[in-house]
C-alpha cells in the first residue's frame, strides 16, 4: 500500500504545487474496524466528516504528538488505500462530558447527534483502553480536531 500512498501524495503535489508541506504526511484510517473505517473515509470524501475526536490518553499512551493547525494527513480505507488528504484547522482539548452537539454534528458520523456521538465514542474509548488496564472516565480529555478535506480520489 505504501506505493499507492506515495503515488497519491505525488499526484496531490502535482495538482497543488504551492502546498507548504512537501514530505509525505502520516496516513491512517479512522476507527478500529473495517465497516466504520470505510464509512468514515467515505464521509471525508463527501465533505460530511470534518472533525475527529481522539483521546488525549491515546496520544500519551503511544507517545504521539498532538495535532496542530496546518498538519496534513492521508486518510485511507481499512485496507490502506488512500482516499483523501485532510488539513487540521482547529484543535481543542475538551473533557468528554463537555463535547458539544455542534462538534458531534461536524464530526458527521451516524445521525450527527450528541447522544449518538457519546454512545459510540464512549464504547470506542473503552475498547482502546481496556487492553492496557485503563478506564474511561466522563471527564477524560478528548482532542477535538477540526479539519478540511483538501484532496480526494
Amino acid at each position: 500500500m505504501s506505493q499507492k500512498i506515495d503515488l497519491f501524495w505525488n499526484d496531490f503535489l502535482k495538482a497543488n504545487p504551492g502546498n507548504k508541506i512537501k514530505n509525505k504526511p502520516e496516513s491512517f484510517y479512522f476507527c478500529d474496524n473495517e465497516k466504520d473505517a470505510n464509512e468514515c473515509a467515505d464521509l471525508v470524501i463527501k465533505g460530511i466528516k470534518q472533525a475527529t475526536a481522539t483521546s488525549l490518553w491515546w496520544f500519551e499512551k503511544h507517545n504521539h504528538p498532538l495535532p496542530k493547525p496546518g498538519d496534513q494527513y492521508i486518510i485511507t480505507d481499512w485496507e490502506g488505500n488512500p482516499k483523501a488528504i485532510i488539513e487540521t484547522t482547529i484543535v481543542t482539548p475538551t473533557p468528554f462530558n463537555l463535547v458539544s452537539s455542534k462538534f458531534a454534528e461536524i464530526e458527521g458520523e451516524g445521525d450527527k447527534s450528541l447522544d449518538y456521538w457519546r454512545k459510540v465514542h464512549m464504547t470506542y474509548y473503552q475498547r482502546e483502553m481496556e487492553p492496557f488496564g485503563d478506564k474511561f472516565t466522563e471527564d477524560m480529555i478528548i482532542i477535538c480536531e477540526h479539519f478540511k478535506t483538501i484532496y480526494t480520489i
